[in-house]
């Protein structure tokens, strides 16, 4: 679903801007869609993304682009935004997709308004301690550990690691990835027993405070539509949603 407040050409920047800030291990463009694959770590990074409004289908279309998941031993995963084209859901239920998540893109201007927090540290790359952390609380299985370190090595500068530890312990972390004006903002994740500290808030915005020192004027992030935790303090920070996607799976 598409805001009242954005249009399709915003839709499209955010959507290159997403697919750079979290980049797949490889990409294929194919007749209006883009295919990515990742070893299937992450839907995001494994699924089929319309690039531009009405992209081609119909029943030779949507089975070759699932044969590229298939050839690769990977379940085809839809991806449909405000891009996908009409009908294109009821293509793919009648071929036994059903749909398992709704997301969020959401977007908010930075300003020098955001501070850095004293005890959140900002790295250009991630140090081993947070990628154990990020490993162990995202959380990520072990076969899927050595395609996560080489994704996240993949976001092109400038890139912020931020973390927070106390006496040797991961207490929170988020990553930041700078595209021109934009700052994308992924993971944001609080461990258990640091929670109600507002923690989330302070890795959120000494990123955007990083993000400022490095250029960009706005922020972007895709929230599951059911997090209710995080919603509130987005809204607070001044993001609105821009559009909404939908994954489509074959059930297992």
């Amino acid at each position: 679903m598409l805001s009242p407040f954005s249009d399709l050409s915003q839709v499209r920047r955010l959507e290159e801007l997403a697919f750079a800030g979290w980049p797949a291990l490889e990409s294929r463009d194919v007749r209006g869609w883009r295919l990515r694959f990742s070893n299937g770590y992450t839907k995001r990074a494994n699924s089929i993304n319309a690039l531009e409004r009405n992209p081609q289908t119909g029943p030779e279309i949507v089975a070759g682009l699932e044969s590229a998941y298939r050839e690769r031993g990977q379940a085809p995963v839809w991806r449909l935004s405000p891009l996908a084209p009409a009908g294109i859901a009821d293509i793919l239920a009648a071929r036994g997709y059903r749909t398992i998540e709704r997301s969020l893109v959401q977007a908010c201007p930075l300003s020098r308004r955001f501070a850095p927090a004293a005890e959140v540290v900002i790295r250009a790359e991630p140090t081993e301690s947070w990628m154990a952390a990020f490993a162990a609380y995202s959380p990520v299985r072990p076969e899927h550990r050595d395609t996560m370190r080489r994704m996240l090595t993949a976001i092109a500068a400038p890139a912020g690691f931020a973390f927070v530890e106390e006496a040797g312990r991961p207490m929170a972390m988020a990553i930041g990835a700078v595209n021109g004006d934009h700052m994308g903002l992924f993971d944001v994740l609080v461990m258990p027993e640091a929670r109600r500290r507002g923690l989330a808030r302070k890795v959120t915005e000494s990123l955007y405070a990083w993000a400022w020192g490095h250029g960009a004027r706005f922020a972007y992030l895709q929230v599951v539509a059911t997090n209710t935790a995080a919603m509130p303090l987005y809204a607070a920070q001044g993001f609105r949603t821009v559009y909404d996607y939908e994954y489509f799976v074959l059930p297992s």
